[in-house]
């Protein structure tokens, strides 16, 4: 029998189709709760509408001296006594990276929880790339999917996902081009300087980036007590408190430092960066998610959602 925390190269194999089919299986109740969370959100979404060169009627606006008289809008003028201009929308498709963790610790959840961290993750994701897809951006997945201007992007990526392989780590963002934005979401308990590692050339290259937190309640507010045996689903080592009431202020303290350091790191890159909790609403993480696209600028204060 391998060893605790090692894997036969058959097992690690039969371990990593098993993901897989998992994934795929779970991918369809994702999309479906996607829209629906999308569509909580899209009344309040405005995405980077703005007023300039296009086919798609924006807004009327009051008419000003010295414009074109071609553009004015003699039909709803003639309602009253203004003159209006009929402003078209600006087309200019941006490209935005969307990526959520599918590694082990991820399946986390708790008793406290809605849901578990990779279905919440997956349905963020999706949500994201459904209401993007209709602001007329390109949506895209490191490693996953390339970038793609279509109104279907999140079942088309929901589909690249349920054919993606295993991975671990953050994502490869080296052949991201300038000025996109990247959005990634995970638990995030790899080392902050990790993390920094990965995103920081990215940030130097001009790309805006922003970082969603997953986490359970249970692994924030430690509810444990009594003999508790604690089990690392990366590796498959144990660890056994005796009475784990006596750790749980020590590991609290050093879970919001390890939150803070992170954040400030990630800000620090001019990243954006999201708490956010399992146990609250998909919706309030996305509505969020949106004013950090938009540019409405994030409250410092490190809360969860």
């Amino acid at each position: 029998m391998a060893p605790v925390g090692q894997l036969t190269q058959p097992t690690a194999r039969l371990d990593a189709l098993a993901r897989a089919r998992q994934r795929a299986a779970l991918l369809p109740d994702c999309l479906a709760e996607a829209r629906r969370v999308a569509n909580t959100v899209i009344a309040g979404w405005h995405g980077r509408r703005k007023r300039g060169i296009g086919e798609t009627f924006w807004q009327f606006r009051p008419y000003v001296d010295g414009e074109s008289l071609s553009r004015i809008d003699w039909r709803r003028s003639a309602r009253d006594d203004n003159l209006y201009v009929r402003d078209r929308e600006w087309e200019a498709a941006h490209t935005i990276w969307l990526w959520a963790d599918r590694s082990p610790s991820m399946l986390f959840k708790s008793d406290t929880a809605m849901v578990g961290k990779e279905s919440r993750a997956l349905v963020l994701l999706l949500a994201l790339a459904e209401i993007l897809a209709r602001s007329g951006e390109r949506i895209g997945c490191p490693g996953v999917m390339e970038p793609v201007a279509s109104r279907n992007a999140a079942e088309r990526l929901a589909l690249a996902l349920s054919h993606a392989p295993a991975e671990t780590g953050l994502p490869d963002l080296s052949q991201i081009g300038r000025m996109s934005d990247v959005v990634l979401i995970s638990d995030f308990l790899d080392e902050a300087d990790a993390m920094e590692t990965s995103i920081g050339p990215a940030a130097k290259r001009g790309i805006r980036g922003h970082v969603i937190e997953i986490c359970d309640p249970a692994e924030e507010v430690f509810p444990y007590s009594g003999r508790t045996e604690f089990r690392d689903p990366e590796t498959g080592q144990k660890l056994v408190a005796g009475r784990a009431e006596t750790v749980a202020e020590d590991y609290r303290r050093a879970w919001l430092a390890r939150r803070e350091t992170m954040a400030q790191s990630v800000r620090r890159l001019g990243w954006s960066y999201l708490p956010h909790r399992t146990d609250r609403l998909a919706s309030e993480a996305l509505a969020a998610a949106h004013g950090r696209l938009s540019g409405i600028p994030a409250a410092r204060k490190v809360v969860s959602t």
